[in-house]
């Protein structure tokens, strides 16, 4: 146990250093998610393609929105995506499941890595693993589902009432619903965050693993949830950053080219996913050392 206060907003900055000298772990969590992430954007990309051949944008309205008239646009937008939508989801159909599967598997397998090489003393489980990410994908996506009934929600009663459309209401609830989901999961997410490194450090079941993870006491779940919200305010702070980048050559658009600015979206991209990665593996650390301090040894573990 701890015999001296344990900070956690502040050790963030301690475990940012510690895997920053490591380059190998944020090398590690980017191969794995880009394992998965390549080839789902390829397929997405291919399938667009083919709907749009089949569905032109002159045929639903999307090359007639006008940015100056945002009701007409909203509406026109409407309009449109009740025409993809079957399209949509005939794809979604068979895509969602074999995208959920090889991301749980190759997720599995990429986290188990990176936690090993952080403790090169814990072993390979990757069916308990799996079964782990299972429960995480499902608390993530009943997350999800709740947000999107509540949005929905609030789009009947402000804007799809047949009254005049309250687009102040609408927006309010919808800004205090997203950051209310995105809190929920901060507060919810740590416990099958965890759970795949007790499996791995206390060397149990996945069924005990969660349970366990209900039970660790309050010092140390108040520190993983502070540190799941720290993270998450830090992805969100990377986003915000990556719009402003993205947008800084929107000016000058006609005198460098779309060309350009298409190499800059793609930059701007591919360096939010690589930080975004980075903070993953930060946040990992955060949470072995918790574990550490409040049920294992107060000795930090270094990656060989």
């Amino acid at each position: 146990m701890a015999t001296q206060p344990v900070r956690g907003t502040q050790s963030v900055v301690g475990q940012m250093g510690w895997v920053f000298i490591r380059p190998s772990l944020t090398a590690l969590e980017v191969a794995w998610r880009w394992l998965v992430g390549a080839p789902l954007l390829a397929v997405c990309w291919l399938q667009a393609q083919k709907i749009l051949a089949d569905l032109p944008p002159e045929t639903t309205g999307l090359d007639s929105l006008d940015l100056q008239n945002p009701w007409v646009s909203a509406a026109k937008l409407s309009v449109a995506w009740d025409m993809y939508r079957p399209h949509a989801l005939e794809v979604l159909r068979w895509l969602a499941p074999v995208a959920a599967i090889a991301w749980i598997v190759v997720s599995a397998l990429g986290r188990n890595l990176v936690l090993k090489r952080m403790d090169p003393r814990l072993p390979i489980r990757p069916l308990a693993m799996i079964m782990l990410q299972v429960a995480w994908l499902a608390a993530l996506a009943l997350t999800c589902w709740g947000w999107f009934r509540s949005i929905g929600w609030a789009a009947a009663t402000h804007i799809g009432n047949g009254a005049e459309p309250d687009l102040v209401g609408y927006t309010m609830w919808t800004v205090f619903l997203t950051l209310g989901f995105f809190t929920l999961w901060a507060f919810i997410s740590w416990a099958v965050s965890i759970a795949p490194m007790l499996v791995l450090l206390e060397d149990c079941s996945p069924v005990t693993a969660l349970a366990r993870s209900m039970t660790l006491g309050k010092a140390m779940r108040g520190k993983l949830i502070e540190i799941n919200l720290v993270m998450g305010i830090v992805k969100l702070a990377l986003l915000v950053l990556a719009m402003v980048f993205s947008s800084v050559l929107i000016p000058f658009s006609e005198e460098v080219g779309t060309s350009t600015l298409h190499l800059e979206w793609i930059i701007v991209s591919v360096l939010y996913f690589i930080a975004s990665d980075y903070f993953q593996v930060v946040r990992l650390r955060g949470f072995l050392v918790f574990w550490q301090v409040f049920r294992g040894t107060a000795t930090p573990i270094e990656s060989r």
